[in-house]
């Protein structure tokens, strides 16, 4: 459940909130030599003001890859190319587009919501079967699916934590 909490955290880090934050592009591949790379592990990425974010590549044959990589992903920002850096200017949000961002960390924080009570289902189906197979009595299971219920309230709160800290985040102009 605690990997589920990270993953949604991570998932959060990609929406954009009118500051540049690097982790914009942590979901970008480049194909380099036929294989995807992570922008990562082929370029310096660095935030030099509140508004842009800097792609320095350690190699300079790989900018026209990073600059159609950015263009083809769903990150919503023109590269501009100087021939040794990339930069990415953000712009303001508008209020609709917060409100399209604000709908999408709804849906990545519904869909951490619905990993971690899956995982409940699936550790609800093991306990009762250790108790048909007489493995644990009956109040032991009781105990224990109890146990795994406020764990689960307590992973989905921090769910919500994380969505409102992010919501706030978005709507702060």
């Amino acid at each position: 459940m605690q990997k589920t909490v990270e993953s949604t955290l991570r998932s959060f880090n990609t929406i954009r909130t009118g500051r540049a934050n690097s982790s914009l592009l942590d979901r970008i591949s480049v194909e380099y030599y036929g294989t995807p790379t992570s922008l990562k592990s082929l370029a310096n990425i660095s935030t030099p003001d509140a508004t842009t974010i800097l792609i320095q590549p350690y190699d300079r044959n790989t900018l026209t890859l990073i600059e159609k990589a950015i263009s083809m992903s769903d990150v919503g920002l023109t590269p501009s190319n100087d021939g040794s850096v990339i930069r990415l200017n953000i712009p303001q949000l508008t209020t609709e587009r917060r409100k399209e961002f604000v709908k999408i960390a709804a849906k990545y924080a519904e869909e951490g919501r619905v990993a971690i009570r899956n995982i409940r289902r699936d550790g609800v189906e093991s306990i009762r079967k250790q108790e048909k197979a007489s493995e644990i009595s009956e109040d032991e299971s009781r105990d224990l699916q109890d146990k795994l219920q406020k764990l689960t309230d307590k992973y989905t709160a921090k769910i919500n934590d994380l969505l409102a800290e992010k919501e706030k985040d978005i709507t702060t102009v």
